[in-house]
């Protein structure tokens, strides 16, 4: 064998081994049990599994793991996970996948402030300080330094592969308590070590954020004072339930989740969160930081090279995330960088080889001066919010959105998609609202007043289907009135909107989609992606747009989708759109001028209509909030107001109602001539009163006043009550949303009477029967109609044959789902937490006879030979010192190939 032949083997099994082409299933599983802790902790018991513990804060979620299953399977498991999944107290039960999640690094005035720190000189996108034309001082860090904000009482943590907590830089501000590691299950995140530095990811971006200023070491962070932490959870299986547990570590103590990860940036996946994340982004959101809500930023995705495109990416196509994008230190786009409508602002990072990259601290106690991509930008804006919510502890989640909006700037950032948006806002696919600006944020956030409520206005679902022609574009258009009536729902102003579309097409990278605001301005959701080859569509993928941000919300708006036919697929195929809905979120108030829209004058946005485009000059001046003081009006008045007359021809210009007023004194009010859904006429005092939560229509204002319930609720007739669950002995109809009452002998059903689901006292569920409760070791016999005594080899069972045991009985071990009195050859028996008896497991491979453990080998198969517990091959040979340590850092020694070559290395990595 030639002397690199085991390197060229090593790649070739590496490229085989990247990217699995069917799913991963794992020996985790998800549950949701109803019950409790306690409910949970013994139906783990019951069937085999280890309870782990809830899931972050997701309430009665748990997370389940089954050492008997295979660690990683292509197939998902059946057999005794089907009596888990059947049990009546299981609401929700999924096996975990493995997820794809990349880190989205690359691979490949200063006379006032000056600190001791050697790469202080080198941190060339903060400060100038040889007054070089390369130096960019932008996004103005040290200004707000000196204003007096360093991230003081700010609690910061990173989600990635571990950070070093000994680090120099970072030991000081490190903390615990906003850390843990949820690869390994304990609160140490350090990251693990190996020789190629592979998990040095999550330290590189905490340096950027929280690096200990004046130390004489590396670095200075941005918000050199913050307290930072760190989740490993990148160095292992990623699943919905890791990625769950991660966004939800103490969300009242966190203020600031950094994350620098995603899905592939290959060009051609199309991922987002799973159903466990998206609850604990919500979770974050509306419990996190005490209601204020917590802070995700997240990096925008390095898949530029590839033709990727960042709205396929759900993290960042998210309105709980802040996606950043980054920019090189000459203005420029970098070759990684991702386009899309969701960006929403931009900082330096690297760019080609001969540009400025980023420098931070390092593994094993060092620095470098080659942190890169997208990766870099998420931990500086990190940083700077940490700078604004020390100024203003009290911003709440879209405060931060908004001030980003507000007081990032285009500058000298080049693009030729930079437009002006309806609200007089420049934006950009490449780089959202422009580069941060550290001072100004500071200072907009000691002023900040709170945002108004966001409302949510979901459009009504187009479902008309539409063919899509090769070479050919369809428009559809949808006039929205943005729920003016309804008050709760109303968006005036817009801040996120969001487009769910089901699209089929044999060829998914082929697709460009756009959407045109009732403004004019055109957001592009989807570029074509050359190496998207799928032929799965798109089914409600969610993309999301900020290019719309402060725009008034009603009026028509334009989907556009254009097929752009690629020579590897048949162009007489056709698409087809199915379905496509748009949601908006915003405010009912301007978010700059609460104070009322006709007792005060308005500020005028900072970019007058003379500087804009032509085409929306018009536009923006009739959206302008410019109320000048007048006389008193002397005009006609709405129809709905009173004998006091008004202010103007509005229905929210009255001075009294003829019929019924509604909204509040701060909100603003309007004249109506009935209510709308979920309030009742309060005839007395001629104002619409809201009903209790939960009713559509009602008679008052008390619980037991609901004469209709809204979706997702039940109308208990008995009560007049709405409630989301039926109560014990009713049971829900989905097509008259109604509680209705179960059969007598149930405690609970489902469906109908007769569908029983819990039952009462002395008697247990079978099928969809009451039977009575049998005595331990005896089942039901449904053909005897009576309890029957088990197998004697069971505990409990579903029947009388030693192949139905549910549990084994004392002194009978498990053994490949049997209940047997020894294990047979080749197996041992191992105690299990939380189950009566032991469980037969396999020796090892090479083992034919082993005691207490797999590992503790007794005899050796023919062709192998006893060492120190464990069989290796009798033609051991090593190939090499650099080759095996490879080899046992990539953790491939249970491959045959590398366990002859290495077998002394691959034995001593167990």
């Amino acid at each position: 064998m030639r002397p690199y032949a085991p390197w060229l083997l090593l790649l070739a099994l590496s490229a085989c081994l990247a990217a699995p082409a069917r799913p991963v299933y794992t020996n985790h599983w998800a549950v949701r049990v109803l019950g409790g802790p306690g409910e949970a902790a013994r139906l783990a018991s019951a069937y085999g599994y280890l309870n782990l513990g809830q899931i972050g804060n997701l309430e009665n979620y748990y997370h389940f793991h089954h050492s008997k299953t295979m660690k990683r399977s292509t197939l998902s498991s059946r057999g005794r996970h089907n009596f888990l999944r059947m049990d009546p107290k299981v609401q929700w039960l999924q096996q975990q996948e493995v997820k794809r999640r990349v880190k989205r690094h690359v691979q490949s005035d200063p006379h006032l402030i000056h600190f001791n720190d050697p790469m202080w000189s080198k941190m060339w996108y903060m400060h100038c300080g040889d007054k070089s034309k390369h130096c960019r001082s932008e996004m103005n860090i040290p200004a707000a330094w000196q204003r007096g904000y360093t991230g003081k009482n700010v609690v910061v943590t990173i989600l990635d592969d571990g950070i070093e907590t000994s680090h120099p830089d970072l030991i000081q501000n490190y903390d615990p308590l906003a850390s843990y590691d949820v690869n390994d299950n304990d609160c140490d995140p350090s990251p693990r070590y190996d020789t190629s530095n592979e998990n040095k990811h999550g330290t590189r971006c905490a340096g950027q954020v929280a690096a200990k200023a004046n130390n004489s070491n590396c670095i200075v962070g941005i918000a050199y004072n913050a307290r930072i932490g760190g989740v490993r959870m990148l160095d292992g299986d990623v699943t919905d339930v890791v990625e769950a547990k991660s966004l939800g570590i103490r969300p009242d103590y966190i203020d600031i989740y950094s994350a620098s990860w995603g899905p592939d940036d290959d060009g051609k996946t199309v991922d987002g969160p799973g159903e466990l994340a998206k609850q604990a982004f919500e979770y974050g959101i509306k419990k996190g930081r005490k209601g204020l809500g917590s802070i995700f930023v997240w990096a925008s995705g390095n898949g530029g090279r590839e033709g990727d495109h960042c709205s396929c990416d759900g993290y960042t196509n998210s309105i709980y995330t802040i996606s950043i994008s980054s920019s090189t230190d000459n203005g420029l786009k970098p070759w990684y960088l991702e386009e899309c409508a969701s960006t929403l602002a931009t900082t330096y990072s690297s760019g080609a080889f001969y540009e400025h990259k980023i420098v931070t601290t390092d593994l094993r106690h060092g620095c470098t001066e080659g942190h890169t991509g997208t990766s870099v930008s998420a931990p500086i804006v990190t940083g700077i919010i940490a700078l604004a919510l020390e100024a203003n502890p009290l911003l709440t989640w879209r405060d931060v959105q908004h001030l980003i909006v507000k007081t990032s700037r285009p500058l000298h950032l080049k693009a030729d998609d930079w437009k002006t948006n309806g609200a007089g806002r420049k934006v950009s696919h490449l780089y959202g609202f422009g580069l941060v600006n550290a001072e100004a944020i500071v200072m907009e956030a000691k002023k900040w007043k709170k945002a108004p409520t966001q409302h949510v206005c979901i459009g009504s679902s187009d479902k008309t289907p539409r063919d899509i022609p090769a070479g050919h574009t369809v428009h559809t258009t949808s006039v929205s009135n943005a729920c003016a009536n309804h008050y709760e729902q109303r968006v005036v102003y817009l801040e996120h909107v969001v487009v769910r579309v089901t699209i089929e097409h044999s060829r998914r990278g082929d697709l460009q989609i756009n959407l045109t605001s009732p403004s004019g301005t055109e957001s592009q959701l989807l570029a074509r992606r050359a190496f998207d080859i799928s032929n799965e569509g798109f089914k409600n993928w969610e993309f999301m747009t900020v290019h719309c941000w402060g725009e008034k919300a009603e009026g028509e708006w334009t989907l556009k989708i254009q097929d752009t036919p690629s020579h590897m697929r048949n162009p007489e195929r056709k698409g087809k759109l199915k379905e496509w809905s748009l949601i908006l979120y915003g405010t009912a108030e301007h978010p700059y001028n609460t104070t009322g829209f006709h007792h005060s004058r308005s500020r005028m946005l900072e970019i007058s209509p003379s500087k804009m485009e032509s085409s929306k000059a018009v536009i923006f001046q009739s959206q302008m909030e410019v109320v000048e003081e007048e006389d008193e009006y002397s005009g006609p008045c709405h129809p709905e107001c009173g004998d006091k007359g008004c202010d103007g021809p509005n229905a929210d210009q009255c001075l009294n109602c003829i019929h019924y007023s509604l909204g509040s004194v701060k909100a603003g009010r309007v004249c109506v001539s009935s209510c709308p859904s979920g309030y009742f006429g309060d005839n007395t005092a001629k104002r619409c009163r809201r009903c209790q939560k939960g009713c559509e229509t009602c008679t008052g204002r008390g619980r037991d006043q609901c004469t209709s319930c809204r979706r997702s609720f039940y109308h208990h007739q008995e009560t007049n009550t709405c409630v989301m669950v039926c109560p014990p002995g009713f049971y829900s109809d989905e097509s008259q949303k109604l509680c209705l009452e179960c059969h007598r002998s149930c405690k609970n059903c489902a469906g109908d009477p007769d569908k029983r689901t819990l039952c009462k006292g002395g008697l247990s569920l079978l099928g969809a029967g009451c039977v009575p409760e049998c005595q331990p070791g005896m089942y039901f016999s449904k053909g005897a109609r009576k309890c029957e005594r088990c197998h004697l080899s069971c505990q409990t069972c579903a029947g009388p044959g030693k192949e139905e045991c549910i549990q084994c009985a004392k002194d009978f071990h498990l053994h490949e789902w049997r209940c047997v009195p020894a294990c047979s050859q080749g197996f041992y028996a191992e105690e299990v937490p939380g189950l009566p008896y032991k469980v037969c497991t396999r020796c090892d491979d090479n083992c034919s006879s082993c005691e207490g453990s797999r590992k503790n080998c007794v005899k050796c198969k023919e062709g192998f030979s006893l060492q120190n517990g464990s069989c290796i091959t009798k033609t051991c040979t090593d190939a090499g010192k650099t080759l095996c340590e490879l080899v046992k850092s990539n953790k491939l020694c249970e491959r045959k190939v590398f366990v002859w070559l290495c077998c002394q290395t691959c034995l001593m990595a167990g």
